[in-house]
């Protein structure tokens, strides 16, 4: 198959539920798969939390965030092609590394 029909018969299965060929469910698993990494960094912000008797924020939420984050950036430019999904999960990046650059100053401050 070429890639334009590759690209067409990718095309017609976006808004199927669980598409028809390899390449579109491994998408949709793909999705999937990045919602369960997005979900999990509240998880792991509850379990930090209640360890500490205190609400607080662990280094791997933000990891998780920007994992989660460009994995649904992915799903949603090359697969959905959705402009709202793209633009909620890159602009939620910018913060999520921004918070990391913040968390690593303030570390390299208490080293030294």
């Amino acid at each position: 198959m070429n890639g334009f029909m590759a690209f067409a018969v990718s095309a017609a299965e976006r808004g199927q539920w669980w598409p028809e060929s390899a390449f579109g469910r491994a998408w949709v698993l793909l999705g999937l798969a990045a919602q369960a990494v997005f979900t999990a960094r509240f998880l792991v912000q509850w379990i930090a939390s209640e360890r500490r008797g205190a609400s607080t924020i662990p280094i791997a939420f933000w990891y998780l965030s920007l994992a989660g984050a460009a994995m649904l950036l992915a799903y949603a430019a090359f697969w959905k092609r959705d402009l709202v999904l793209l633009a909620g999960q890159s602009a939620g990046g910018f913060v999520y590394v921004r918070n990391l650059m913040l968390i690593r100053r303030a570390r390299e401050r208490e080293a030294s």
